[in-house]
C-alpha cells in the first residue's frame, strides 16, 4: 500500500469514503488487497454489462450495486480469506445462492481464490436486478 492508499480495515476491507457513482467504486476495487482485486473488477464489469444503467455506491466500506439511488440489489465485501457478496432477495433467485443469512430474505455467494463462477454470478445479477431492490 503506498503512503495515500486506502486504509484496509479487518479482514483488508478498504476503508473507502462514502460516495455514489462508478468513481468510489473503482476506488474500492483498486484497494482490494491481492487476488480479491481481480475478481472484484471482474464482478463490477459483469455487474455494468447485465444491468445497463447501473447505480452505484460505496457506502459502509461495501460497494452497492442498484437501478435507483439508494435502492439496491447487491453488494460485496472483503474479509480475510473471501469476498461476501451479498443478493438482498436472495431466496427470490434461482437457484438459490448457498450463503444464509440472519435476514428473512437475505442469502450470500462466498467467492474464494480460484473458486468464482462467472456465468452463475451473471444469472444472480439479471434475476436480482429485476426484483425490488432494499433501500439502504
Amino acid at each position: 500500500m503506498t503512503e495515500n492508499a486506502p486504509k484496509r480495515l479487518s479482514g483488508g476491507n478498504p476503508q473507502i469514503a462514502r460516495g455514489y457513482g462508478d468513481a468510489p467504486v473503482q476506488t474500492y476495487i483498486a484497494a482490494m488487497p491481492g487476488w480479491k482485486r481481480a475478481i472484484g473488477a471482474q464482478m463490477d464489469a459483469i455487474i455494468t454489462q447485465a444491468v445497463p444503467g447501473v447505480e452505484k455506491a460505496v457506502k459502509w466500506n461495501t460497494p452497492f450495486y442498484g437501478l435507483e439511488k439508494d435502492v439496491w440489489f447487491t453488494g460485496f465485501h472483503c474479509f480475510d480469506r473471501y469476498i461476501k457478496v451479498s443478493f438482498f432477495r436472495g431466496t427470490a433467485l434461482d437457484p438459490v445462492p448457498p450463503g444464509p443469512s440472519k435476514q428473512a430474505e437475505v442469502r450470500y455467494y462466498d467467492i474464494y481464490e480460484d473458486r468464482f463462477d462467472p456465468e452463475q454470478f451473471a444469472d444472480w445479477v439479471k434475476q436480482a436486478s429485476q426484483l425490488p431492490g432494499v433501500r439502504a
